[in-house]
């Protein structure tokens, strides 16, 4: 009996000790676990969330010192009492997950060996059974090592797991077991093989058979009988092969850019499951890196959860300078524990995977010079511009009440700033960039797109433009910065048509049209019309005059060709 008490006590000792190290390298990954014990769905303790990472914590620490102490005999009692109760807990635990079916992995073994909720019951019995025996056999567990000794051992095994669970914390798992880790390729994880095994299902077909309920059970197919059916139920008989990563999407505006980034080379993801929760201090440390990143070519995107309202007040706050783009929040807690953290990608390949702590780590090599002499501090200030440029036009073109209002939520604007003469509070804001949009125009030249990058390279031009009375001003400027690619030339091409409009003038790329009640659509008379298509084609506009006039007016009207003098009649 003595061999096997000591068997046992050596089993359990070590199970406990795997278990808690395995879950104290990724506490984040075990709070999560706790969160949805305690979620309404299930325990509907949900004021406990709030301290499920210390909880966390505290409870691999003392599964893992237990599991010392167990085997090196450190206060027999007190430690086969705790042993006793935490099994008692967790073997309740998992029976009413796998009972009621509420979380689908218990956590026990973290990501490293993920167990169905059966499963996990299964183990927790087994457990309770042996820690059963050894609690009626005290007698048999002899202590190793003096009484001082053992102290020694717990105080080091304590303060180890203090030291480790601190590291992890403010860095990364040491021992990443998840479908994300470095070396593994999104896009081939998400790949399904041809040979795979195919999901089995079984349909059970009701039929009212002369009153009698008939049960047929298939593998799909509609089965031949008599009576009149009723309804039919699946069941999984067998659930296939699935793909390591299949939930992993990139969207924005309900598109999915998933394929386009994970094909695209040199990315850095910044990654946020939640801005709400989201660690503030890492932020000056990503703008930093993200930064340098652009400077040197790279591709920089940020994933969230979150809301854009929330995307908007962190984006202004911390000015950075990538756009977001949205994931599922436990995918995302799943990809990185750490909010923020940073992703390395090539052509979906992870690279590098780095909580903010240790973003220096991070290795940027120069891709591309393109953006080199960006200046961040000038794009700051013209994409704060930006915002207050479209802060009432969408809403002025928006008819509909409620989808004005529903807008305006989506804007992140009170009810105040989407009331009232909103002509006059965009113009008064107009007016205000235009000052400091003139100031640098006038001292630093064009802001192209070498020097702020692409699209703040329009918000100069967007300013002027809704000033039209300074077009004539700028005009020449713009052509330049035109002539050098700091700007699209057709967008040039348009703002002097408007304006060359606008002083009822003859208009020279043909990109203007007025519409009438009498008359309907008609393009603005045009400069030398014979030559206006080898013009537009020069300023890089893909359709002919004629192509385009058909695209407003409709396919049967036939481009006319206009002169001033037309004008008044129409």
């Amino acid at each position: 009996m003595k061999k096997l008490i000591g068997v046992i006590r050596i089993f359990v000792g070590i199970l406990f000790i795997i278990s808690g190290f395995i879950k104290l390298n990724d506490p984040v990954g075990f709070s999560f676990k706790l969160q949805e014990y305690f979620s309404p769905d299930v325990l509907n303790i949900e004021f406990m969330s709030p301290f499920a990472l210390g909880l966390a914590i505290i409870l691999v620490i003392v599964e893992l010192v237990l599991g010392v102490a167990l085997i090196i005999g450190y206060y027999k009692k007190a430690t086969m009492w705790l042993l006793l109760l935490m099994i008692l807990f967790f073997t309740f635990l998992t029976f009413y997950s796998a009972y009621f079916n509420k979380v689908t992995d218990c956590g026990c073994f973290g990501d490293a060996l993920p167990l169905t909720p059966w499963q996990s019951f299964s183990k927790d019995v087994v457990l309770l059974i042996l820690i059963l025996i050894l609690f009626f056999n005290l007698k048999y567990i002899q202590p190793f090592f003096t009484n001082f000794g053992r102290s020694i051992v717990i105080f080091a095994t304590f303060i180890g797991c203090l030291s480790f669970g601190y590291y992890v914390l403010m860095h990364l798992p040491v021992f990443d077991f998840r479908a994300y880790k470095v070396g593994i390729n999104i896009k081939e994880g998400m790949t399904v093989p041809e040979d795979a095994e195919k999901a089995i299902f079984n349909y059970n077909w009701k039929f009212d058979v002369n009153g009698t309920e008939k049960i047929i059970t298939t593998q799909g197919e509609y089965p031949a009988s008599e009576g009149t059916f009723i309804e039919v139920d699946t069941e999984v008989v067998s659930q296939g092969y699935a793909p390591p990563i299949h939930d992993f999407t990139i969207e924005r505006d309900g598109e999915d850019y998933a394929e386009e980034f994970l094909s695209t080379p040199n990315v850095i993801v910044v990654i946020a499951y939640d801005l709400n929760k989201t660690e503030w201090n890492g932020w000056p440390v990503i703008k930093k890196l993200t930064n340098e990143a652009i400077k040197k070519g790279y591709k920089v995107i940020g994933l969230t959860s979150s809301g854009e309202a929330e995307v908007n007040d962190l984006l202004e706050k911390q000015n950075l300078n990538f756009e977001f783009y949205f994931t599922d929040a436990t995918v995302l807690k799943t990809i990185v524990r750490s909010n923020p953290g940073i992703l390395k990608l090539n052509k979906g390949t992870i690279l590098q995977k780095k909580h903010w702590n240790d973003a220096e780590e991070i290795e940027l090599q120069t891709i591309s010079s393109t953006n080199a002499a960006i200046d961040f501090d000038l794009k700051n200030r013209l994409d704060s511009i930006a915002k207050y440029d479209q802060l009432y036009r969408p809403l002025l073109q928006e008819t509909d009440l409620e989808k004005r209002e529903a807008l305006a939520q989506k804007l992140g604007l009170a009810k105040e700033d989407y009331t009232g003469d909103l002509w006059k509070k965009q113009l008064l804001l107009d007016t205000s960039n235009l000052k400091v949009v003139k100031n640098i125009l006038d001292n630093y030249g064009y802001p192209g797109k070498s020097i702020v990058g692409e699209p703040t390279n329009l918000i100069a031009l967007d300013v002027i433009e809704h000033n039209p009375i300074h077009i004539d001003q700028y005009i020449d400027l713009f052509k330049e910065a035109a002539a050098k690619g700091e700007l699209p030339m057709t967008r040039v091409a348009a703002l002097e048509d408007k304006y060359l409009m606008q002083q009822h003038k003859e208009q020279i790329y043909g990109t203007q049209a007025q519409i009438t009640a009498a008359n309907g659509f008609f393009i603005w008379p045009i400069k030398d019309p014979e030559g206006v298509n080898r013009r537009r084609a020069d300023a890089g506009f893909d359709r002919t005059i004629e192509e385009y006039a058909a695209e407003l007016m409709g396919e049967k009207t036939a481009y006319k060709v206009l002169k001033l003098s037309d004008i008044k009649t129409l």
